[in-house]
């Protein structure tokens, strides 16, 4: 017997309130969280304002949004399944001939509809937030004075210096190890406070080593002088490959669209992408999930009856969101380490829970 569109438009819009209602919970409770966090960091400065404050707690919730939504449709899906086999609904929907993977099929199809949302919607919005939120956290929370920015055109880096700033830019980067990078064509900027030009130098060569920059083949230019030339020249420094490494957008600050062509960026430009690489096919992944999400809630609360006692329900569902949030973060550090390759890490979490689903469902009903 084939479901009607009367019962799947119903099982799938009593799902998806269900699922909208715990979301706009969590998010509530995260707000109200971050912003008491805020708040506490920022007590001893005093240019962070509440207005401050306020928009960084805000332009986290869709990144926020987008960490809780796995558990949300976990959640809303056994609140929803375990309602309507308690009012008997769905034991009536059986009764008629409908299958249970037949009632299924409206939640499983709101789940890739909100996983798409979110990759191709949420997640750039998402981006653009949190980008804007680790500037107003480092201008206003941390005072950092390290920035750099990869282009298609070469390498920019920004420093502090005894001085002022140093700004330096390469065509290319030759290669990065642990404690060391070395780039090619290079031009630094120098400026006394923040906007006085004081110095210019043109090198071949720029080698970063712990504490120092050490530029070969180096031409040096002040203004209304002549320029100097040097076979070596040192330029203090407090960077290291590590800073640098991590100074790059993290890849939440990156939006879906934006992913694949960063990361080919990344490995032109001779750096470690894997764990963008991870988050794009995370994001891949994510309808997959949200889909083993309801699969994992049906097999909870579908066979429900008064002589199982609520706590038994709620409390499997926890320990199943709280045991795939730590599988997650292990297989994804594994990845990123590599211990296994990056597109199994993201890919596991949503294929091991989807597999769990329907093998219990397949277990426990008889169609």
């Amino acid at each position: 017997m084939r479901i009607s569109p009367t019962l799947t438009w119903y099982f799938g819009k009593h799902v998806l309130i269900s699922i909208l209602g715990i979301l706009a919970l969590l998010i509530g409770l995260i707000l109200i969280g971050d912003t008491i966090e805020l708040l506490r960091r920022a007590g001893g400065r005093p240019d962070a304002t509440v207005g401050i404050v306020f928009q960084m707690a805000t332009s986290r919730i869709p990144f926020m949004t987008e960490k809780v939504l796995p558990f949300a449709v976990l959640f809303g899906s056994m609140f929803s399944f375990w309602k309507l086999t308690g009012n008997q609904e769905l034991v009536v929907t059986r009764a008629a001939g409908v299958s249970a993977w037949q009632f299924l099929l409206p939640p499983i199809m709101c789940a890739i509809l909100l996983g798409s949302i979110q990759v191709m919607a949420l997640n750039p919005l998402s981006s653009i937030l949190l980008q804007r939120y680790e500037t107003l956290e480092a201008r206003y929370l941390q005072g950092n004075s390290s920035v750099m920015n990869l282009s298609s055109n070469g390498l920019w880096l920004r420093q502090g210096t005894q001085d002022g700033q140093a700004v330096i830019y390469a065509r290319e980067v030759r290669g990065q190890a642990t404690d060391r990078v070395d780039l090619r064509n290079v031009t630094v900027f120098r400026f006394q406070n923040a906007d006085d030009f004081t110095t210019r130098i043109d090198a071949q060569r720029a080698v970063l080593e712990p504490g120092t920059w050490r530029f070969y083949d180096a031409w040096t230019f002040h203004p209304g002088q002549t320029s100097e030339f040097s076979s070596e020249l040192m330029l203090p420094t407090n960077l290291t490959a590590r800073k640098i490494q991590d100074s790059f957008a993290s890849p939440e600050t990156m939006s879906f669209w934006d992913l694949k062509p960063f990361i080919n960026l990344l490995e032109r430009a001779g750096f470690n992408a894997t764990r963008h690489r991870i988050h794009f096919h995370s994001l891949l992944s994510r309808p997959l999930l949200l889909c083993a999400m309801v699969l994992i809630a049906a097999a909870f609360c579908l066979k429900f009856s008064r002589r199982r006692r609520a706590s038994l329900v709620i409390g499997g569902g926890v320990a199943t969101g709280f045991i795939l949030y730590f599988c997650t973060d292990v297989i994804s550090a594994l990845g990123v380490s590599g211990g296994i390759p990056p597109v199994l890490s993201a890919w596991a979490p949503a294929g091991i829970s989807l597999l769990l689903g329907v093998s219990t469902l397949l277990h426990l009903e008889d169609g």
